[in-house]
């Protein structure tokens, strides 16, 4: 590319020998190739420099920042997880923004203030512990401002939906305690 560009730039002054095998023909042959690789470098920071466009190291590097790696898997997932939590800041402190910010991390939970210094994380949607309850567990209390007594609320089957179902024994017969207790009507 750059090689076509730096002959098409010295042509029209006619002092080079521009033809293929000549010296002038192959110093701007090394050049270009030089400014090629230097152009492909130059373009491979700039796109793993911006969160935006960052698909590698620069992801790596900007997760390696955090104590624990985001709960997201793809590329643009992984981008919206550090952005949510590169957002974090003093007034980050609200239900509002700290749900964005476990959202933005590719964690389906949800915070409820429970009153005083008590909040509630559910889990919307999931019946029993979400897939990767440990490491949620443990990103989710790296979010929260250490002062509040977090609770952490699994939903299971209760009696009483179990009543309403008409469930009996030979319903749960055959079933672990873990099917029968996650096989909410």
């Amino acid at each position: 590319m750059y090689e076509r560009f730096l002959k098409n730039l010295l042509a029209p002054l006619g002092v080079y020998n521009l033809t293929e095998g000549s010296v002038n023909g192959a110093e701007l042959h090394a050049l270009g190739t030089g400014l090629d690789e230097i152009a492909a470098l130059l373009d491979w920071t700039e796109r793993e420099g911006l969160l935006t466009d960052a698909e590698d190291e620069g992801l790596r590097r900007r997760e390696s920042l955090f104590a624990r790696r985001p709960a997201a898997v793809t590329t643009q997932q992984r981008r919206d997880a550090i952005a949510a939590l590169l957002r974090i800041a003093g007034d980050s402190l609200t239900p509002g923004t700290i749900n964005q910010t476990i959202q933005g991390c590719g964690i389906k939970a949800k915070v409820l203030e429970m009153g005083g210094l008590s909040v509630r994380v559910i889990f919307p949607d999931t019946i029993g512990r979400p897939a990767d309850y440990d490491q949620i567990q443990k990103i989710v209390l790296d979010i929260l401002p250490c002062h509040l007594d977090v609770e952490f609320y699994l939903r299971y089957l209760t009696w009483s939906e179990c009543h309403r179902a008409g469930y009996t024994w030979a319903f749960a017969e055959g079933k672990t305690w873990e099917e029968f207790m996650s096989a909410i009507p």
